[in-house]
């Protein structure tokens, strides 16, 4: 009876509230419309300057059934209730390209009622003057409390056969070349696409993953993605190409299940950002802005490094990890090392690890990162095996108290390298004993590693469970006031505003693989577009020598960029956590070049984005934070171009000198990669700069305030 006369009431409120209803962004150049088709489907649509960007779209999640869930959250909906409000707010982040960073937006909650079970959802959109938000909300209910998500039905319809700079999907790795096509081209590329760190079998030929970057014949950019990522799996896109809509693919476990929801709870952040100005794509807060405020009361720990490693000489072959080359397998707490012969490759031992110290300490770096310091990587990948590391115990060579101490009498920190080798559980087991290791040890930061298949087995990189384990651990750091640098772990997005002691994560193709092939010489174009809309990225730049056989005879790749490019990275690549990456006496045989990382600042107080196109072009200026010195840097797709920019940016009726490492004149990065040119010139306000940007280059420029 209760039931029937909640119906009636429900359907006398319904008549009086309308099934569609609009949205606007603040400065009134988006639309968006939320609908109910006539079978109660919940769509959306959206417009920017009159422009249809996302046509009818379908919303939803499908339930995996049981006893309890035998109808999924698809359609049969009704409208119960429509709350809009504003929001506008200025915050200023731990450490950023800006100082400040407003969040200003329109939402819209609608509440819907399903019909026949009676189950609530409520879709909350945010609309922002750079693009689009909403999510999928779940309140406590009786009729909705455990359940299992089989996929969520998220639609991006497109209005045409866009360009797209697509990545293949994939559960395990970030890790590859951009691909640039039409959507309609993608099915017939895929296979080529993919490489050879594709660890799951493709779950379509037209899957990618975000974040999707698009640009439509008549000149608009769209972004795709998703923010604030919690509790939930990571999504890709699967295109239905005919049509041309994109509809949501999560990560499945190993039960090939999406997600274990219990309510309440929601989904992540469904993100489009667009412009028909590609820099303002850059320029976008909007995924850091969907995330909740910091949750670290105390950030003053938190600090913005630049550092050196023992880490190349390992990539590139010259060195290694392991200890020895006696031990067929590895025991930990059996296996004697101190009965065992060193390799004599062993990159970690403490004579090495001096040199870089003394390195960073002339130079003016901040710290010093060690792989391959602890016992166990003698067998280490591709075991399957769950007890790898114990993230204490180091090598006979290396001496954990005393190298401290020798970096702490130079006024260096040192960094904690923790690979799991995927053994996630093994990790957490030791993770507080290991993060106590740290403090105690003088160690403030870590870069955490995930290559390999993930253990448990059959979970995978990217599903919830463990998308979980990479919040666990960041959340676990802040405990001891740790910072966190997560490699191979799930794409950013946007966390890094709620736990800023996340100051860096991989999770895409990095400078590491110009060590194993290269990368396309646009790479560096495309990925602030795609990867960095999520957060900072670990790209370990400043890579000197292109030629690898160089460093290890053994190791026939060849960098596909310029050194001036390299150079540029610092800039266009955001991130609190710079790396030189190149080997000491390289840098020594660049001294002139080497100043620029030197000088170049890791916080920034403004950000100015001068050139944009994806996939050809970027060029950014930054003002250091604290002072008045700014630094510029351009990197360059395929072919040369000529960079035009002013530098409005400075400060009026100051004057600077600026310093411009430049490609050569017959710069290139297959044939001429070294060629660089230094020039110092006087600029004000009112200069302007025409600078050649080779194929696979670019320029940097520092610009210090002239105090004369």
């Amino acid at each position: 009876m209760k039931n029937i006369l909640y119906t009636v009431l429900f359907f006398i409120i319904g008549f009086q509230i309308t099934n569609s209803q609009q949205l606007k962004s603040p400065n009134g150049n988006f639309i968006m419309e939320f609908a109910l088709q006539n079978d109660g489907t919940p769509t959306y649509s959206l417009i920017y300057k009159g422009k249809t960007v996302v046509k009818p779209s379908k919303l939803g999640i499908e339930l995996k059934e049981d006893k309890n869930i035998k109808k999924s959250l698809l359609n049969d909906f009704a409208i119960v209730d429509k709350k809009t409000s504003s929001f506008d707010e200025t915050w200023r982040p731990v450490w950023g390209e800006v100082s400040s960073i407003r969040n200003q937006y329109n939402e819209l909650a609608v509440s819907l009622i399903q019909n026949e079970t009676n189950r609530q959802i409520i879709i909350r959109f945010r609309l922002f003057n750079d693009g689009l938000g909403f999510r999928y909300e779940f309140p406590s209910q009786k009729n909705l409390t455990y359940f299992v998500i089989k996929e969520e039905r998220t639609q991006f319809a497109m209005t045409g056969d866009h360009t797209a700079f697509w990545m293949p999907g994939d559960y395990d790795t970030q890790e590859y070349d951009y691909t640039t096509s039409k959507l309609s081209e993608i099915r017939g590329l895929f296979l080529k696409a993919k490489n050879r760190n594709l660890s799951q079998p493709p779950f379509s030929l037209t899957g990618v993953q975000t974040s999707l970057m698009l640009k439509t014949n008549d000149g608009l950019y769209i972004n795709l993605h998703e923010a604030a990522l919690i509790n939930y799996s990571c999504m890709h896109l699967n295109l239905d190409d005919k049509n041309m809509v994109f509809e949501s693919w999560l990560t499945p476990d190993a039960n090939g299940d999406k997600g274990y929801m219990q309510a309440p709870a929601n989904s992540p952040w469904r993100t489009i950002i667009v412009s028909d100005d590609a820099r303002e794509i850059l320029a976008s807060k909007m995924t850091l802005n969907l995330n909740e405020p910091c949750k670290i009361e105390d950030t003053s720990w938190i600090k913005p490094i630049k550092y050196v490693g023992v880490w190349w000489e390992m990539i590139t072959g010259k060195s290694s990890w392991r200890y020895t080359d006696e031990l067929p397998s590895v025991q930990l707490g059996i296996t004697d090392y101190s009965k065992v012969k060193p390799n004599g490759r062993h990159a970690a031992n403490n004579e090495n690890v001096k040199k870089y110290i003394d390195f960073a300490a002339t130079n003016g770096f901040d710290a010093v990162l060690v792989e391959g310091w602890n016992e166990g990587w003698e067998d280490w990948l591709g075991r399957s095996k769950d007890y790898v590391f114990d993230f204490v115990t180091p090598y006979p060579d290396f001496d954990v108290k005393g190298i401290h101490e020798y970096a702490k009498s130079k006024g260096i920190k040192m960094m904690m390298h923790h690979e799991t080798s995927g053994s996630v559980r093994n990790y957490e087991r030791h993770m507080d004993k290991a993060y106590q290791f740290m403090k105690d040890n003088g160690y403030d930061a870590v870069k955490s590693g995930y290559v390999g298949s993930i253990l448990p087995r059959g979970e995978n990189h990217y599903n919830q469970w463990i998308v979980n384990h990479y919040q666990y651990a960041v959340e676990k750091a802040a405990e001891y006031k740790i910072m966190v640098n997560a490699h191979e772990a799930v794409r950013p997005t946007g966390i890094c505003r709620t736990y800023p002691n996340l100051i860096g994560n991989e999770s895409a193709r990095g400078g590491e693989c110009e060590a194993f092939g290269g990368s396309k010489p646009n790479h560096v174009t495309i990925i602030p577009f795609t990867r960095l809309i999520g957060g900072p990225m670990d790209y370990t730049p400043g890579i000197f020598e292109m030629d690898i056989s160089k460093i290890n005879p053994r190791n026939k790749s060849h960098a596909n960029c310029t050194l001036s490019n390299q150079l540029a990275l610092y800039v266009t690549i955001y991130s609190p956590l710079q790396m030189a990456a190149d080997l000491p006496e390289n840098y020594n045989r660049f001294s002139d070049a080497f100043q620029f990382i030197k000088d170049v600042a890791v916080d920034w107080s403004e950000s100015n984005y001068l050139e944009a196109e994806p996939g050809q072009y970027i060029t950014v200026a930054r003002k250091a934070k604290g002072t008045n010195n700014w630094f510029v840097g351009n990197v360059n797709g395929i072919e040369p171009r000529t960079s035009n920019i002013n530098f409005d940016f400075l400060e009026k009726g100051k004057k600077y000198i600026a310093t411009i490492y430049a490609d050569g004149k017959e710069a290139n990065y297959k044939t001429n990669p070294q060629a660089y040119t230094i020039r110092k010139i006087a600029v004000t306000n009112k200069s302007k700069l025409s600078q050649l940007s080779a194929s696979g280059g670019g320029y940097a420029i520092s610009i210090l305030e002239d105090k004369k």
